[in-house]
């Protein structure tokens, strides 16, 4: 009948336990990506044996950026939202530098980094939108 729900302890220690978990993995993902972003060769060469070069070092900076962006939506109290506005941000910026180097450009990449720039803007929009909610 309405009211309020009693305490259960169990429950609790359950979200709790949860939190911990998602915190450990977040910690994970986001030391992972930082790691493949700035040592790419370095932790292909530890995780599967074998050197990398060319595109796949960009593939894999690229692997890192969404492994970072995975551990920030798994990050308790960020969610999904900021997840993937911070993977779309760092792919704008990550698509940009490499378009204004010049190596790496082909017919896809300027409208890769066109959608991604819109994506981000009302990823950030939404985001802004949904502080606002809370705050009201």
């Amino acid at each position: 009948m309405g009211g309020v729900a009693a305490f259960d302890p169990s429950t609790h220690r359950s979200f709790l336990m949860k939190n911990r978990l998602l915190t450990v993995a977040a910690i994970a993902e986001v030391v992972t990506g930082l790691a493949l972003i700035a040592v790419p060769s370095f932790v292909i060469k530890l995780l599967f044996g074998t050197d990398v070069a060319g595109v796949a070092v960009i593939t894999s900076q690229f692997a890192g950026l969404a492994l970072f962006a995975l551990g920030v939506a798994c990050w308790p109290r960020t969610g999904v939202l900021c997840g993937m506005l911070t993977y779309t941000s760092l792919a704008t910026v990550g698509l940009v530098y490499l378009g204004l180097g010049g190596r790496w450009v082909g017919p896809l990449l300027w409208p890769a980094v066109g959608l991604h720039a819109v994506l981000t803007l009302f990823l950030t929009r939404a985001w802004l939108n949904r502080k606002e909610d809370r705050s009201a």
